[in-house]
């Protein structure tokens, strides 16, 4: 499935990829507990972020507030 997943994914795309919904995907994002970036008022993933935070959620790791927010501050 990897492999024709975008570099950087909407947060349609990650919902479907993480298998989560989409308000729960919002939550995390809004929270910092998942690595986001704003563009706008829209939410964007970089999937090499995505995947190594899975890992480190498989692991037990509690990373630190991860969301890179956009020039708006929101």
């Amino acid at each position: 499935m990897e492999n024709h997943l975008p570099e950087i994914m909407t947060i349609e795309e990650v919902a479907e990829y993480l298998r989560v919904p989409v308000s729960s995907l919002y939550k995390l994002a809004q929270q910092g507990k998942i690595p986001a970036s704003k563009v706008g008022r829209h939410w964007r993933f970089r999937r090499e972020f995505i995947d190594r935070w899975i890992n480190d959620q498989a692991r037990g790791m509690k990373p630190e507030r991860t969301s890179q927010r956009g020039s708006e501050g929101e």
